[in-house]
């Protein structure tokens, strides 16, 4: 009630208070008090009243120039990067490229033969024919072959980068995938492994076919690895393949290194990256610190860093070549569990038991209408038939 009475008074005319209207409400601006800033603000010596005296450029160098000195000066205010690099001393530190040298094709040259190509094309009377009925088909296979030469390691790149596979294959580093994988699962080669897309774990089940270019008498070491998939440490993977000296892009004829294990996504943790790097070796390399037992059914012998493999054999291996996709739990997943790791398979999510539903009884008595579609299997409707 005291509360009430102050708040009418407040809204009461200036004259019950001996006061004019004007001054009943009082800005509560004058009651705060500003802090002075620690130094000089931005544009502070700008003297916005007298313009011709203010320095004028003549031109955009000398203007990009003082800016870039300015720029550069130390201030006093904190900026959204110095926030950043508090909390994360790593963030805009430059990347180390550790691929294999790019060599871009001249411009010149590609013009040429671009144009070559359109004065061919404009002499072939069926081309001309198709493209104006319509009928003419492009072969998809050229303009695949075509993007893999040209803007294709670029993008794999932008897509690896999007995926996070750099940031957690080689921290601070990088590489441009310029060898492209094709990597086909099953027999009939249905399930091809592109750049992220999703695969099943049964799918998966046996090792793929994979093929490459390679040049004759070059030596290669292909590695599969998970990147989410270990059960105690954020920061360790599991191999799950990996080949080394393999001959001109014969993977069978290789030396496995650790043999095959299918994708085992732990229940209720989501879609699991899978990683396929190839490595190009500058000669033959012992791995006989690498081998793994035959079999290999141990989490602990499959634990792997990436980036302490290769930093191991830096010297003798450079990355080349890059593919990847994701994988979440299916029914495949506890038999691999149960009867190649022989361990309990870990669950992270709940599993919700079936409705219960008492026996049913031949003549239900006070029931409602719907009571015959408890017993059914749910999948068809019954509704109004009985």
């Amino acid at each position: 009630m005291a509360l009430r009475s102050v708040c009418i008074g407040a809204l009461r005319t200036g004259t019950d208070f001996g006061v004019n209207n004007a001054r009943t409400f009082v800005s509560t601006a004058f009651l705060c008090r500003r802090s002075t800033h620690l130094g000089p603000l931005p544009n502070d010596e700008f003297d916005a009243q007298n313009l011709d005296s203010v320095e004028r450029y003549r031109s955009y160098t000398r203007y990009l120039k003082q800016a870039e000195e300015t720029n550069n000066q130390p201030a006093w205010w904190k900026t959204y990067r110095s926030y950043v690099e508090r909390k994360d001393p790593e963030h805009g530190a430059e990347k180390v490229d550790i691929g294999l040298p790019y060599y871009r094709p001249s411009r010149t040259k590609e013009a040429k033969e671009r144009k070559q190509v359109m004065k061919e094309n404009k002499k072939n009377v069926e081309l001309e024919r198709a493209c104006r009925l319509r009928t003419f088909k492009i072969p998809l296979d050229r303009v695949h072959e075509t993007w893999e030469k040209s803007s294709g390691p670029f993008h794999v790149k932008r897509l690896a980068d999007h995926y996070g596979v750099f940031r957690d294959l080689f921290p601070m580093a990088y590489f441009l995938p310029q060898v492209p994988l094709r990597i086909f699962y099953g027999q009939d080669n249905s399930g091809q492994v592109h750049y992220g897309n999703q695969l099943t774990p049964t799918e998966a089940a046996s090792f793929p076919q994979i093929s490459f270019d390679a040049e004759e008498g070059s030596l290669w070491t292909l590695l599969l690895t998970c990147l989410d998939e270990h059960l105690l440490d954020n920061e360790t993977e599991y191999v799950h393949w990996l080949v080394g000296n393999i001959p001109d892009g014969a993977v069978q004829a290789g030396d496995e290194l650790c043999h095959y294990l299918p994708p085992f996504p732990a229940r209720g943790t989501g879609f699991h990256r899978y990683v396929y790097v190839l490595f190009k070796q500058e000669g033959p390399v012992n791995f006989q610190e690498d081998v793994r037992p035959l079999p290999c059914h141990s989490l602990v012998d499959r634990s792997f860093k990436t980036m302490d493999f290769y930093r191991k054999h830096q010297d003798n291996m450079t990355p080349a070549g890059l593919a990847f996709f994701q994988c979440q739990w299916d029914e495949s997943v506890t038999d691999t569990f149960h009867k190649t790791l022989d361990m309990r398979e870990p669950v992270f999510e709940f599993i919700r038991p079936p409705v219960y539903h008492p026996p049913q009884v031949k003549y239900p008595h006070r029931q409602p209408l719907r009571y015959l579609d408890r017993y059914r299997d749910g999948k068809k409707h019954s509704y109004g038939i009985y």
